[in-house]
């Protein structure tokens, strides 16, 4: 039996490596875990102050075994049916957590990926928008800057299989690519097209602004200072629901509210209330009218009640605009307003299952083109090793580039997956010029011509490495993911695979 060479060893170290890159995590092996995965937790909610964070997995809830989402469910069902808090203990792989209230979570729960290969907007589903400031051209600098402010104000929405990158074009235009895993069009232009400014006046002046180092310490997101009332129905058709919640000042913005009621007379239609209101805009426009108790005039009260409404055909419908307009609010008061408003340039969405039966479609074509070659390989060179070894090889490149993103956490789209693809057609014309170097007839030895096709295959990398750099940047960085994924195939295969099926052909020829 002959012996391993160093280089091929190289090759099997790394093939392991991979592997345990791509199956192996923080809980185990991925694919033998069992129970639920903690995808997004509503900020400052009950559930997040109890302990829930993203990624933790539940494994049980009082004491019942949750190894799926079916499970899930049926362990929460009925249990708030009554009108008072209740206790329930939600076990994780680290920690058990006690959760007391008369509503479940405010959790987004999923199947525990089998793999820990992250896969793009392309084949998960959802939306991809392309934004940049609207009345100014920013630098790669501001472009950052906005890129973060948007992802910390998408934070507070409790999303997390999201996206948000500072990208450019080769003409210098700079953009942000924001990437919503299941969410609509619709729904990501509402939380984006905004920018988001919020003033609270009195009269003409400004008593607080939106965001929490702009006058506001904390907003209320759950408990007995948050409520809505019972839809009512519209002279006009239709049904409205008032919500309410609870905003803390700082001092500061304190004194101001002090120092303008001051000012104000008592109204003499409502001798309860001052004569001027608070009003809150958003974006410059108005969105509700607050009455001022006469007992605040002149008092720095840090806690004001913030209301506004929802509306739908129906009672159901109100009620749940008026909880998304709460929680919209509610973000912006946190998070305060973007630095720029904002041009949505590109957006668009894919459905998963369409995204899927591409995947499908993309890992049945590549079997067969590997099978196709394999064959005609044998018939050509009458050697079922060489087949054998191709084979081998070929399917290491796609090992390694796997490895490698479930490492980066990259994100593969379809453009990474045609770059997986033509990092295996390269690989196989590579291989084969090896293959044809091995079997000529002249004076030169074995080694020499292995060389020589080295050679050959060293400059084409270096032509490919040339010609792909650009695409990082083109198409304002959507082909960014072909790019990446090819030069990570090209370069292991130049560094890795060859040398090591090179070892394998002289084993095969001598």
């Amino acid at each position: 039996m002959k012996k391993l060479t160093w280089r091929i060893w190289v090759l099997i170290i790394v093939l392991i490596l991979s592997l345990v890159s791509i199956f192996v995590s923080s809980g185990g092996i991925s694919f033998f875990q069992k129970g639920v995965l903690v995808t997004s937790v509503d900020a400052n909610s009950d559930a997040f102050e109890a302990g829930f964070r993203q990624e933790q997995i539940i494994t049980s809830i009082d004491g019942v075994v949750v190894e799926n989402l079916e499970d899930y469910s049926i362990a929460l069902e009925g249990k708030y049916n009554s009108l008072g808090n209740i206790k329930i203990t939600f076990q994780t792989k680290d920690e058990a957590i006690i959760f007391f209230s008369d509503h479940s979570p405010e959790i987004t729960v999923a199947k525990i990926p089998k793999t820990n290969i992250k896969t793009g907007l392309d084949l998960a589903g959802g939306s991809r928008a392309l934004v940049q400031a609207a009345e100014k051209e920013l630098d790669s600098v501001e472009t950052t800057e906005l890129a973060e402010v948007i992802e910390n104000r998408l934070n507070v929405y409790g999303i997390t299989d999201m996206n948000v990158v500072p990208i450019s074009d080769l003409s210098g235009n700079h953009y942000v690519r924001i990437e919503i895993a299941g969410a609509t069009p619709d729904d990501l232009e509402k939380l984006i097209s905004e920018q988001g400014k919020f003033e609270a006046k009195i009269g003409n002046e400004t008593v607080f602004v939106g965001g929490q180092d702009q006058g506001i310490t904390s907003v209320v997101r759950s408990g007995q200072q948050v409520g809505f009332e019972t839809p009512r129905q519209n002279p006009d058709g239709g049904y409205y629901c008032t919500f309410r919640f609870a905003v803390f000042l700082s001092e500061e913005a304190a004194k101001k509210h002090a120092e303008v009621t001051n000012k104000l007379g008592i109204d003499i239609e409502n001798p309860g209330y001052l004569d001027k209101k608070l009003e809150l805009y958003l974006d410059d426009n108005l969105v509700d009218s607050l009455f001022i108790s006469k007992d605040l005039q002149g008092r720095e009260t840090t806690q004001i009640s913030i209301s506004g409404s929802g509306s739908g055909e129906s009672s159901e419908e109100a009620y749940e605009d008026a909880k998304l307009e709460m929680n919209h609010l509610q973000t912006i008061l946190v998070t305060g307003s973007l630095p720029y408003k904002l041009e949505i340039v590109k957006l668009d969405t894919i459905s998963p299952v369409l995204g899927k039966e591409f995947l499908n479609s993309i890992l049945l074509a590549a079997a067969a083109a590997l099978f196709v070659v394999a064959v005609i390989i044998f018939f050509r060179y009458k050697r079922f090793k060489s087949s054998i070894a191709l084979l081998i090889t070929s399917i290491s490149e796609i090992i390694i580039i796997l490895g490698i993103a479930s490492f980066i956490d990259w994100n593969l789209d379809l453009p990474s997956i045609a770059g997986i693809l033509a990092t295996i057609g390269t690989g196989i014309d590579q291989q084969i010029i090896i293959l044809d170097e091995a079997r000529q007839t002249n004076v030169l030895s074995l080694k020499q011509r292995l060389k020589r096709a080295f050679a050959i295959i060293m400059g084409a990398y270096f032509t490919a490495l040339v010609a792909l750099l650009p695409l990082m940047w083109a198409g304002a960085g959507l082909l960014k993911g072909f790019a990446i994924t090819t030069i990570i195939g090209i370069t292991a295969g130049v560094l890795i695979t060859r040398p090591a099926f090179s070892d394998m052909v002289k084993k095969i020829e001598s």
